[in-house]
């Protein structure tokens, strides 16, 4: 048994809890975390020092029983450069057990790193497993993990023969740090090949992160691939692409940091995803957040703790005020408002003053441990991180008497933003910006939300831009997901012209909104719309939305502390039906789960959220969820049907059946006509048979895109891939059709599909009554189907239906060869 003795004092906690999935997923190698209470690091065993970073925060040591080891001091604070971090030692050193290694200043750490949880990996696992692992508060030089030697299984891949090569400069940042070393170890192992990397004569096994991270090798250096075996072309131009693309830390060789040359060396065209719709055209300008300024000295625990509340009731007020609003912004408020009162958070806070921490730090220390847990439980709860980190810093600037305003951009600008919060959006919402192109985020985060709200045209999820200098002219079109970082005059001239085109179309469909939906051989089609608010209701409304075809009531269950009563379910759905008018509203039942969960909801998370414990599923496992809102619908006095989420059984239907017949009945209530979403493969493939139980079917593309497609459509690696007028997916389609009308039951969609120019005309041939579409979608969608005719349709959906993939169904001028 081998004994390895904590490098650092402060609290141990496990790897898997850290926000970064590289660590968290022992890409790099097994071990534990540990959050330090001193700035310094010392030797947790007699070994030689192997490696020490050019930034100064990673040491890798070789012990001297055996174990290799990585001492990573927090996360991302290779971009500090240096900054912060004194070395004690050098490689190539011999060390003893406690020796110090490192020394760090604590506080600057605080303020400039993402965290200072420091990973301590082990990264030989195949040779030792960890037997045993300390918990909580440790002091450095105190037992931290117990090994055991095992046998390591002997290599069988990457068979000799003849060496491939290639040569190419290293375009990562920071140079090649823990990070990029692990996936690039990752991709190396997919494939049956001896692959290594490194620079002259020093060379590095590529499955091997620890080995790769001894090369030190800094931005700008010569570097060389090898690989011999059977896949060793393919493993080469694998990571040979990986490495070129610069895995989100590109900048040109010979670049500075931020430099308006570096630019020169970015892709013209950056993909993302979507995360609200449209295009835009404009001057680049970076989102700059002003600098907080946080006291680190100590006043003592009475006036931290009076300071601490003092700022909590002002950013408390200031979010009220702005929850007393309408829309979507004054619901993140209000969501915002729950950070403020959350007791567990604020117990940290004050243990962190207990503990000798100002109000400011032990505020951060405090939101960077539950930051931690939320970026580690799904991806849903990642991007509730940004929310957290919003309200973190507004507590901040209330605590330093700062506003944390930052300087207006001038309108019709793109605005860049590594860093984008709810509350900076909401406070741009009025300068006029053409659109935002954001580094990180998604499609469901709050940011996009606003966007959506607003009618900003969003992509996010672009990797890191701060390569494109102010004021270079940008061309984002969201609806691809892309922004062009260099476009040419003829082709701003070409988007020009197409953004004027579809400002006058939108013009003149909104002039003829109130017209019916009927095409021009006489076939109605309804026009409904998707709502999420009453802000939303209005909207559709006022563009003469026929009826609501998907009302998602999550909202009324997400960002609380508490389910929400009937009462409250009734009164919520009651507005957004007086909003609509005497129109038909269908209800989706509750649809969340471990892929959108709910604070209140306990439910661990899932190796596969989307594939797990959500929609139906969900809802008859938790009995009284579906019961509570079957009641609270059954008391709307509007002409409304329910809808239910994620179906796959008949007997998943039949049981919902039941338990509505019964609240009905015990009501005094004819029940309202429960249909299902159709979005997954086995709904249409089994529409036949649900539609003996089914009133009526509402497709939605969007899941029933990914579960076909096998492509998780919040994913970017393979967003670009998912698309819903692939074959398969319209195949799909057609069955749910078919099998719908054996029982005389209607078939609508609800999915973004519907509101897809190039698929309107399909879905209509392949026999769909009913698109229900975004509010702002409305008008335009109506008037595509008045110029449509049902031959027309018909003829392309069976175009379509014969297609070898999706980029054929879209192939320009499809549409009217079937005319």
């Amino acid at each position: 048994m081998i004994e390895l003795l904590s490098p650092l004092s402060g609290w141990v906690a496990p790897l898997s809890e850290l926000p970064d999935p590289v660590f968290a997923e022992g890409m790099l190698g097994g071990g534990v975390q540990i959050d330090p209470t001193e700035g310094l690091l010392v030797a947790p065993a007699a070994g030689r020092i192997e490696s020490i970073h050019s930034a100064a925060h990673a040491i890798t040591l070789a012990c001297d029983a055996g174990p290799a080891l990585l001492l990573h001091v927090g996360l991302e604070t290779v971009a500090l450069g240096g900054r912060g971090f004194e070395p004690l030692v050098a490689a190539g050193d011999r060390v003893a057990a406690g020796q110090p290694l490192l020394r760090f200043d604590l506080d600057l750490l605080a303020q400039a790193a993402r965290s200072l949880a420091t990973p301590i990996l082990v990264t030989n696992g195949e040779a030792f497993r960890i037997a045993w692992a300390g918990a909580g508060l440790i002091a450095a030089g105190e037992p931290l993990m117990r090994l055991e030697a095992v046998d390591a299984a002997a290599r069988t891949g990457g068979a000799a023969g003849p060496v491939a090569a290639r040569d190419l400069v290293l375009p990562l940042a920071h140079g090649l740090h823990a990070r990029p070393a692990a996936r690039l170890a990752r991709e190396a192992a997919r494939f049956d090949a001896a692959l290594r990397i490194g620079s002259g004569d020093r060379m590095a096994p590529a499955d091997s992160p620890v080995a790769m991270l001894a090369l030190a090798l800094p931005h700008g250096a010569a570097i060389r691939l090898e690989a011999t075996g059977p896949e060793a072309e393919a493993a080469l131009d694998a990571v040979a692409a990986m490495i070129a693309g610069g895995m989100g830390e590109f900048r040109a060789a010979g670049a500075a940091p931020g430099s308006a040359d570096a630019a020169a060396g970015l892709p013209p065209v950056l993909t993302g995803v979507r995360a609200s719709p449209g295009r835009a055209i404009g001057p680049a300008f970076h989102f700059r957040r002003p600098e907080i300024a946080v006291r680190t000295s100590f006043l003592g625990a009475d006036t931290e703790l009076a300071a601490l509340e003092y700022a909590r009731k002002a950013t408390a007020a200031a979010l009220a005020q702005a929850a007393g609003g309408e829309g979507a912004a004054a619901d993140i408020a209000a969501a915002h408002l729950s950070f403020l009162d959350d007791p567990a958070l604020l117990d940290a806070a004050r243990r962190g003053i207990a503990g000798g921490a100002s109000a400011g730090v032990a505020w951060q220390r405090a939101t960077d441990g539950f930051a931690a847990l939320l970026a580690g439980a799904s991806r849903r709860f990642a991007e509730r991180v940004a929310d957290l980190r919003d309200v973190e810093r507004q507590l901040l600037a209330a605590l330093a008497g700062e506003s944390g305003e930052q300087a207006l951009p001038p309108p019709g600008v793109i605005l860049l933003a590594d860093d984008l919060a709810p509350s900076d959006l909401m406070a741009l919402a009025g300068v006029g910006l053409a659109g935002i192109a954001g580094a990180d985020g998604g499609p469901t985060s709050h940011v996009a939300i606003i966007a959506q709200g607003l009618g900003l045209p969003m992509v996010a999820a672009l990797g890191p831009l701060g390569a494109i200098p102010d004021g270079r002219m940008l061309l984002l079109d969201a609806d691809a997901a892309s922004l062009e970082s260099a476009p040419d005059e003829a082709r701003l001239a070409a988007a020009r012209a197409t953004a004027e085109a579809a400002a006058a179309r939108r013009a003149a469909a909104l002039d003829t909104a109130a017209l019916p939906t009927v095409t021009r051989d006489g076939v109605a089609i309804e026009l409904f719309a998707n709502l999420g608010s009453v802000a939303d209701a209005r909207m559709a409304a006022s563009q003469h939305a026929e009826g609501c075809g998907l009302l998602r009531t999550e909202f009324l269950f997400l960002d609380r502390d508490t389910p929400p009563t009937e009462e409250e379910q009734r009164r919520d759905v009651q507005a957004i039906a007086d909003a609509l008018g005497p129109k038909p509203l269908v209800v989706r039942t509750l649809d969340i789960g471990a892929d959108k969960p709910a604070p209140w909801l306990d439910q661990p998370a899932e190796e596969n959220p989307a594939l797990g414990l959500r929609g139906i599923r969900l809802q008859l496992a938790r009995p009284a969820l579906l019961e509570a809102q079957f009641r609270a619908m059954l008391a709307v006095d509007a002409p409304l049907s329910l809808m239910l989420p994620m179906v796959a059984h008949a007997a998943e239907l039949a049981q919902a059946r039941a338990l509505l017949l019964r609240l009905a009945a015990e009501a005094g209530r004819a029940p309202p006509p429960l249909g299902i979403m159709v979005e997954t493969p086995a709904a249409a493939l089994m529409a036949e048979t649900l539609a003996a139980e089914a009133d009526f079917f509402s497709i939605g593309s969007n899941d029933l895109a990914q579960y076909a497609l096998a492509a998780d459509r919040t994913n970017p690696a393979v967003a670009a891939t998912l698309d819903g007028l692939h074959p398969a997916v319209l195949r799909l389609i057609a069955q749910t059709v078919a099998g719908a009308a054996t029982r005389g039951r209607w078939v609508g969609i609800c999915g973004s599909l519907a509101a897809d120019p190039q698929a309107v005309p399909i879905l209509i041939g392949l026999g769909l009554t009913e698109l229900s579409v975004p509010p702002a979608a409305v008008a335009e969608t109506k008037a595509a189907v008045r110029g449509l005719s049902m031959a027309q349709c018909r003829a392309l959906a069976a175009r379509a239906l014969a297609a070898p993939d999706a980029a054929a169904v879209r192939r320009p001028g499809l549409l009217e060869e079937a005319a």
